[in-house]
């Protein structure tokens, strides 16, 4: 372990990092309840047991890719907010079959890993504006907001107001809000997988309510259906609307990723003098790998967790914490009866509380200067209200440049973001 990971280099034990890796995996294990169920909920073959087993896979291989050749205490899974995006707005939005959905984010797991050996990242990092990076994250943390209340019934459709809340005294709303409640007390009062436990916890209760719903002769314990391996659709991977399905997958994922190596290296004090983080390389590659076999297997796009910040917390400083998160997951892979049988109702707070998680960014964007908060502000607000994580991004980039352009601010705007500005563009003329 020593020769591996270098533990005393970095101040810590073997029994803290597999204490720290257990309570990553506790922090973020929700997502094989709520992957599931998300991707499920598209049918036509894309089936919930497949989806956790594609699920498992590909966060256990770039967990353990992060921990073996990055040695970064950094868990990897499918990323919240690029799971919705896969399902509410490519599929059931804007009618792609889930096969094309999963070609995008293969391809955009191809183009990450060669982006990260060749260091393009920077460019692209770089080229879009910082507030707009905040923003996104803040708009998606409302888009699936909206998606776990509306998932739960607590929101509901209106011919009037457009929405409006559910019949909240019975069913699965009721169980969502106990479920709420549950998981807000213990994450304030700070209870190691707060999320998780605040699931399990709801699902039983579920029993008695009649939401969640056990079919005889149940065990928790299976052999793990087989995944939805290498069904991809090449078909319309050169419109412009497939560009922008593209592009969304490879912005939120870089940028997701970034941040959140950035977040997890600077609180285990792993930055170096020059604030750069080590083997980020490394670390990049895992996650674009990652998403290229999540995608062969049939999953959404693989990411960098910030539930990570929580083994850190623990002690964690090495990949062998990841390593740890990562052999777990691969034990999970034979509880998917235990995992598929959480209702949607028990998943739907998870989803309330990681939109809190990242809400939490749009205190640091700049609202004072009328061309960087306005275009955040129509990023933000565009998601939710267009059910779309792309629209956000569109609308974001397009107001910057237009409005930056009106106050002869050109040097703002990098040729990037300009060449993102006219495909944009062109998108609204070009089908």
């Amino acid at each position: 372990m020593e020769k591996l990971f270098q533990l005393r280099n970095h101040g810590t034990t073997v029994r803290k990092e597999l204490a720290a890796g257990l309570t990553t995996f506790l922090t973020m294990a929700y997502i094989l309840a709520v992957n599931p169920g998300m991707l499920g909920s598209i049918g036509n073959g894309m089936t919930a047991p497949a989806v956790f087993t594609a699920t498992v896979i590909g966060s256990a291989v770039a967990t353990l890719m992060m921990a073996f050749t990055a040695n970064l205490p950094v868990a990897l899974a499918p990323g919240m907010g690029l799971n919705a995006f896969f399902t509410y707005t490519v599929v059931l939005g804007q009618g792609y079959s889930w096969k094309i959905a999963l070609t995008a984010v293969f391809l955009e797991g191809i183009l990450f890993i060669l982006l990260s050996l060749v260091n393009v990242r920077e460019l692209i990092i770089k080229a879009i504006p910082a507030n707009l990076k905040k923003a996104v994250a803040v708009g998606i943390g409302l888009f699936i907001t909206l998606i776990g209340l509306e998932n739960a019934g607590v929101v509901v459709g209106d011919p009037a107001t457009l929405v409006t809340l559910g019949a909240l005294t019975s069913g699965p709303a009721l169980l969502a809000l106990i479920g709420l409640v549950i998981i807000l007390i213990l994450y304030t009062r700070k209870v190691p997988g707060a999320i998780l436990l605040g699931i399990l916890i709801t699902t039983i209760i579920g029993i008695p309510l009649k939401v969640t719903a056990i079919p005889e002769g149940f065990s928790p314990f299976s052999l793990p259906a087989a995944p939805l391996f290498l069904q991809f659709d090449l078909s319309g991977i050169f419109s412009f609307k497939f560009f922008t399905i593209f592009f969304t997958f490879l912005f939120v994922d870089i940028f997701d990723t970034v941040g959140t190596l950035v977040g997890v290296a600077t609180q285990a004090g792993l930055i170096n003098k020059n604030g750069e983080i080590p083997r980020v390389k490394q670390a990049l590659l895992s996650d674009a790998v990652g998403t290229v076999v999540g995608a062969a297997l049939g999953t959404s796009t693989v990411t960098s967790y910030v539930e990570s910040t929580a083994g850190v917390a623990s002690g964690g400083r090495t990949g062998l914490t990841a390593a740890t998160t990562g052999i777990l997951f691969l034990a999970a892979l034979f509880l998917s009866p235990l995992f598929l049988l959480i209702p949607s109702a028990a998943t739907a707070p998870a989803l309330v509380i990681v939109g809190f998680f990242m809400m939490r960014s749009v205190t640091s964007i700049d609202f004072t200067d009328p061309t960087e908060g306005i275009p955040a502000f129509l990023s933000i607000i565009m998601m939710p209200f267009a059910y779309s994580i792309a629209e956000g991004i569109v609308y974001g980039v397009l107001s910057f440049v237009l409005l930056k352009a009106a106050m002869g601010r050109f040097k703002d705007v990098s040729i990037v973001t300009w060449i993102l500005f006219a495909i944009f563009i062109l998108r609204f003329f070009i089908k």
